[in-house]
């Protein structure tokens, strides 16, 4: 199966370079005078004072994260202590900020850095992935589980749309069924489109079916969070809009990832995470699961504790990791968690999280550069752990897995149709790069992937 993708591998190339010309380099000298603006607020209104007020609120930032980690990490007067400083830490900043005048210039500094980033994000989002205009499929073929998202299928009316849109569709049921030998069924008598309107995990196991016959899949977002939805530039709030893709649909090539031989299209989780989901219930009480778990699994005797290797990179001690389809250049972004810049970069992400004490959860303040992250991508990843199986969270699912768990990527190896104008609504997320965005500010031309 990895053979047959692998061989695909070149497709991914054709039509995914991407020329920055006078728009992108006007939005990077945007995102700099943004930055400077940003920078000179504090310092106009309040003199060298001002690196003070910044400083104010790192250490509010830092108490925060020191709150978090006791409210997760402990029980009893020590989480309430930790959830009353997550509210006041930064409370307080504010109220102190608001007592010297201070508060409206640190909104104007916030704003001017959020418009820098999203600047300078525009300035180098990759173009669109060779979009193939594509004819609309003979034999479409669609899984739907009308469980998922709160029941989106019937709330929308999804399969009614679609079978009048002339697609055959299979609707769960209560009991277990095993979608991927329903998608190898309807591949077996002719099926020419495989779609699913479900969650990310029930979409992985379709997707591997269609790349493994290298038919076209179509995502209808019809979960909870659909995160790989999200990155194809779908409506999520509107799912019967991915169906306009049968009759104006545009062909993508995306990756895929493996941990053992299970496909992930989001990430595979290990230790916390992987951990809590596999717990029977989360599905019912997914927040109060997860405090009740976290003590143990981060400070507790038996929290888990992993080690990784890739590209020469070894650690050991990590009570959480995360790999992922394509890298999540940010490591927290709470307003569009989950984001990634593209789908076809052919590396894995990788974020492993160690935090041992309050004084390292503080540490976390400093964002990307904390000492208890790690982040890299890489083409692959072994995860190792002192027990036979691993317990992994993969798109969501909780699996067992043969210790060590090794994660890949396999580029190109999925066919995505998607509305001819979802294209057009991908943008760049992460952390920007910034020597770039310089570059591009200075009218330095440059072309590539």
């Amino acid at each position: 199966m990895h053979v047959a993708f692998a061989q695909r591998r070149g497709t991914l190339s054709q039509g995914s370079v991407r020329t920055v010309g006078r728009e992108g380099a006007g939005w990077a000298r945007l995102a700099l005078l943004a930055l400077a603006a940003g920078v000179l607020v504090p310092l106009v209104s309040a003199g060298l004072r001002g690196v003070l007020w910044v400083l104010l609120g790192l250490a509010g930032l830092a108490l925060a994260a020191v709150g978090l980690w006791w409210t997760l990490a402990h029980f009893g007067a020590v989480r309430i202590v930790g959830a009353v400083l997550c509210v006041t830490a930064p409370l307080t900043v504010l109220a102190l900020y608001a007592a010297a005048g201070m508060l409206g210039p640190a909104a104007l500094s916030l704003a001017l850095w959020a418009l820098a980033v999203g600047a300078a994000r525009t300035a180098v989002a990759p173009g669109p992935t060779g979009p193939v205009p594509t004819p609309p499929p003979r034999r479409p073929w669609a899984v739907m589980n009308p469980r998922s998202g709160g029941g989106k299928v019937d709330r929308f009316r999804l399969a009614d749309r679609a079978r009048s849109a002339g697609v055959r569709v299979v609707l769960l049921g209560s009991g277990h069924q095993d979608v991927a030998a329903l998608a190898e069924d309807a591949v077996r008598d002719g099926a020419d489109l495989l779609a699913v309107a479900g969650g990310d995990g029930t979409q992985a196991l379709v997707a591997e079916v269609a790349a493994r016959h290298d038919v076209p899949f179509l995502v209808i977002p019809a979960g909870t969070r659909n995160h790989f939805a999200l990155d194809l530039g779908l409506d999520r709030n509107d799912p019967a809009k991915a169906l306009d893709a049968l009759t104006d649909g545009v062909e993508l090539r995306v990756d895929l990832g493996f941990a053992a031989d299970r496909v992930f299209v989001n990430n595979a989780s290990f230790g916390t995470y992987a951990a809590v989901v596999g717990d029977p219930a989360y599905r019912e009480e997914k927040r109060q699961t997860t405090l009740r778990m976290m003590p143990g699994l981060l400070s507790g005797p038996a929290a888990p504790r992993l080690r990784m290797r890739a590209d020469g990179t070894r650690a050991d001690g990590l009570q959480a990791l995360l790999v992922s389809n394509n890298p999540y250049l940010r490591a927290v972004d709470a307003s569009r968690p989950g984001r990634r810049e593209r789908l076809d970069s052919g590396r894995l992400g990788v974020l492993g999280v160690r935090v041992e004490s309050a004084v390292r959860a503080a540490g976390m303040a400093r964002g990307p550069r904390a000492a208890g992250l790690l982040r890299l991508t890489t083409g692959e990843v072994v995860v190792e752990a002192d027990t036979p199986a691993v317990p992994a969270g993969v798109d969501g699912e909780h699996v067992l897995l043969p210790a060590p768990v090794v994660c890949r990527i396999v580029p190109g190896a999925l066919r995505v149709r998607v509305p001819r104008g979802a294209v057009g609504t991908r943008r760049g997320s992460g952390a920007p790069d910034w020597p770039r965005v310089t570059r591009l500010a200075l009218g330095r031309r440059e072309d590539g992937p």
